[in-house]
C-alpha cells in the first residue's frame, strides 16, 4: 500500500479542508520530514483564506512549497517544524524548519530545510519565518545610535520588530498599539507600550505593521522632518487611504516598502535568504519569544481553527498546530 500524507487546503473564500494525497519516495538530495508543529501566520494567511490576494502580485506572493492557486483550491503555509525521518546522514533525525505548508509529512529538497539549534524548542521554532521578516524590516529601517523609533502595530510582525529593536542603543523606542492585550508582549521585552494618542513624535524611524489605515496615518504623523517610514503591512486587495496632505511634503517624509521576498537592499550583496533565516533561528534561543505563541490546536481541527483565527475579532498572534506522532511509512 502506497504511503499517503494529509494536508490542509483552502478550498474557497473562508473555507478549508484536510485532504489526503500520495506521498512519494524521497530522491537524491531530498528529505522526508514528519511535521511536529506548524504556525498560522495570521496576517498573510487571513489574506489567503479570505481570498484577498491581488491577482497582479499573485506570483510574487506564492509560498515556496505552495500547490494550487490563490482563490482555491490552494495548499498554503510557511511556518513548518518537523523531524527528518529519511535523508542525508547529517540531517537524519534532526529537527528542522522549512517554509512548507500545513501537512503531516513532506518530501522537500534538503537545501530547503534548516536545522533548528539545540537551544530552540521545536514549538518556538515555528516563529522563524516571522522573525526572519522582522530581521529584514530592521535591516530596511537601519536605526542608528540614539535614534527615536516608533513601531506602530504590535501584532506578530510589528511585535517581532520591536522585540529585536529592544536590544538596540536607541534614545527612545515605543510600541504603539491601542490593544491593551499587547501589554504581555511589551512587558516581556521591556517595551514602552503606548496608545496612538500618547505616542511621541519627531521620530527618526517609524515602522508600520498594523495593517490599518488609522495605523498608517499615526505612523506618518509620528515621523519627524526628513524621517523614513518603513511599511511592513500587506493590505492585499484593500486600498488604504494614505494621508499625504498636511505636513507630509513640508517634512520631506519618505515612505518605503519592506517585503521578505528579497533580502533588504542594505544587506543583499552580503547575505543570502538562507543566512537570514538561520540568523532568525539563532535569535529564537531567547525564551521571551514564547509570548508570541498564543494558543494551540490539533491538526485534525485545522479547518475550523483557521476560520476562527482569521476572523476579524481574533486577537491571536501565532497559533500553533500540533501534529500527532505517527510511524514512518
Amino acid at each position: 500500500m502506497s504511503a499517503v500524507t494529509t494536508a490542509f487546503w483552502v478550498t474557497g473564500c473562508g473555507r478549508g479542508e484536510l485532504r489526503q494525497e500520495p506521498l512519494r519516495e524521497p530522491g537524491d538530495g531530498e528529505v522526508l520530514v514528519r511535521t511536529v508543529h506548524t504556525g498560522i501566520s495570521r496576517g498573510t494567511e487571513t489574506t489567503v483564506f479570505q481570498d484577498r490576494v491581488p491577482p497582479e502580485v499573485a506570483d510574487q506572493m506564492r509560498a515556496p512549497h505552495q500547490e494550487g492557486d490563490f482563490g482555491g483550491p490552494v495548499k498554503y503555509g510557511y511556518l513548518n517544524v518537523g523531524v527528518v525521518e529519511r535523508g542525508p546522514a547529517e540531517l537524519a533525525g534532526r529537527t528542522v524548519f522549512s517554509l512548507a505548508p500545513h501537512q503531516d509529512r513532506l518530501v522537500l529538497p534538503a537545501a530547503d530545510v534548516h536545522v533548528v539549534p539545540d537551544d530552540v524548542p521545536a514549538r518556538r521554532a515555528v516563529l522563524a519565518g516571522t522573525v526572519e521578516t522582522a530581521v529584514n524590516g530592521v535591516w530596511e529601517a537601519g536605526p542608528r545610535l540614539g535614534d527615536r523609533v516608533a513601531v506602530v502595530g504590535g501584532g506578530m510582525v510589528g511585535g517581532a520588530v520591536a522585540a529585536l529593536l529592544a536590544g538596540f542603543p536607541l534614545d527612545r523606542l515605543q510600541l504603539v498599539d491601542p490593544d491593551p492585550g499587547r501589554r504581555t508582549l511589551a512587558e516581556a521585552f521591556d517595551l514602552d507600550l503606548v496608545v496612538p494618542e500618547d505616542a511621541a513624535g519627531d521620530c527618526d524611524v517609524v515602522v508600520h505593521a498594523s495593517g490599518t489605515e488609522a495605523g498608517l496615518a499615526t505612523a506618518l504623523d509620528l515621523a519627524g522632518a526628513d524621517a523614513e517610514l518603513v511599511e511592513m503591512s500587506w493590505f492585499g486587495t484593500r486600498s488604504p487611504r494614505v494621508p499625504l496632505g498636511g505636513a507630509f511634503h513640508a517634512r520631506r517624509l519618505q515612505l518605503r516598502a519592506s517585503q521578505v521576498g528579497e533580502v533588504a537592499l542594505s544587506r543583499r550583496a552580503r547575505r543570502t535568504r538562507g543566512q537570514r533565516l538561520e540568523l532568525a533561528l539563532r535569535l529564537l534561543a531567547d525564551d521571551r519569544f514564547d509570548v508570541f505563541l498564543t494558543g494551540s490546536s490539533p491538526f485534525a481541527d485545522l479547518p475550523a481553527t483557521m476560520a476562527r483565527i482569521t476572523a476579524a475579532d481574533s486577537t491571536a498572534m501565532c497559533h500553533v498546530i500540533d501534529y500527532p506522532a505517527t510511524d514512518t511509512p
